[in-house]
Parts: C-alpha cells; sequence; structure tokens
C-alpha cells in the first residue's frame, strides 16, 4: 500500500512541475450530495489538477468472497491527479471548460476507515485501500451544478486478500468556491 501512495504522489509531482498554465481552474470546493462530503480540486497545470475528497462513499466490500455485490457507505479520502485532454478541443468547439468540464484521465487512490465490521460472519477490523487508474468526464454549469463520473480498474489492499477489482466514483453536488483561471465560461 505505502509504494502504490508513494508512487501516485511521485506522479503527480512529475504532472505539476511538467506544466503550468490557463486552462484548469486555479481551485474550487465542491459540496456532494451522491457521495455526502466536501471535493477540492486545484489546478496543477496547463491541463492537470489535484482531485482530493473526504466523504462517506459508497464502495464496493473488498474482504467479501464475493465482492462485486457487496457494497457499503465507508468514511474515505479519495486522491486523484487529473489529466484533461480535450480542454482544447472543447474550447475551439465553443463548449464551456468552467469548472474543468472536460474528460480526464487520472491515478486514483482512495483510503476508507470503516471500522469494525462483520463480513460474512467474520470480523474484519482495519483500514483498506486502492490504487488504480480511471477515466472520467466531468461537466459544471453556471448554476454551480458540478457532476463527473470515472470507472476504472484499482488494485485493493487490506486486512482481507488483496485483488484487482473495478472503481467506479460517481460526484453530484454544488461549486461552493471557486479561484478563476479558466478560458472559457
Amino acid at each position: 500500500m505505502r509504494k502504490i501512495l508513494i508512487g501516485s504522489l511521485l506522479l503527480c509531482n512529475i504532472v505539476a512541475y511538467a506544466q503550468f498554465g490557463k486552462n484548469c481552474e486555479i481551485r474550487q470546493m465542491k459540496l456532494n450530495v451522491f457521495n455526502p462530503g466536501l471535493e477540492y480540486e486545484m489546478g496543477l497545470g496547463v491541463n492537470s489538477t489535484l482531485d482530493v475528497r473526504v466523504a462517506w462513499q459508497v464502495a464496493l466490500e473488498p474482504a467479501s468472497t464475493t465482492p462485486l455485490e457487496d457494497y457499503d457507505f465507508f468514511p474515505a479520502i479519495t486522491v486523484q491527479n487529473r489529466y484533461y485532454h480535450n480542454f482544447n478541443g472543447r474550447h475551439r468547439r465553443g463548449r464551456s471548460i468552467y469548472g474543468n468540464s472536460g474528460n480526464y484521465l487520472a491515478p486514483s487512490v482512495a483510503l476508507f476507515s470503516p471500522g469494525e465490521r462483520v463480513v460474512q460472519d467474520q470480523l474484519v477490523d482495519g483500514v483498506h485501500g486502492y490504487g488504480g487508474l480511471v477515466y472520467g468526464v466531468q461537466r459544471s454549469y453556471n448554476s454551480g451544478l458540478s457532476f463527473s463520473i470515472d470507472a476504472g480498474a484499482g488494485y485493493y489492499v487490506g486486512p482481507f486478500k488483496g485483488g484487482v477489482h473495478p472503481v467506479v466514483n460517481l460526484s453530484l453536488g454544488w461549486i461552493i468556491s471557486e479561484k478563476r483561471w479558466c478560458v472559457g465560461r
């Protein structure tokens, strides 16, 4: 787990030092209602951001023998280094890139802290998480409404046998604070 976290942080730093520009918002804070919590996204470069989400998140239960069928709400911290690959094309076609509206590819790391729970008649305790890669879409509107969904795969680790499982994140909420740098609204 430490190797995954360190690798993701190094990748974030490489992208951060590689570029700086004007397509991404400098920073924006969002209030999420689907996965209740806060999300902070800050611009790192021309087309990249660091997105940190602290929320009660719907997630699969990786300690189960059938993790794809068992879901629960867990307190979680999710970090993504998003690279938006279509800002210039959206801007040329007259589409908004306000609020980082675009499609992205992101290494993603999440830590879940559910506490003690019973899974298939066994007591499971401890933090678990994943590290992986996701592809996503984010759209923000002038009203402040923001929507993003991403999907991919991640390697789950914790007090159970680790393995590769799907990763899906859905965020629906409002931008409550922003610092503009974006070229198009």
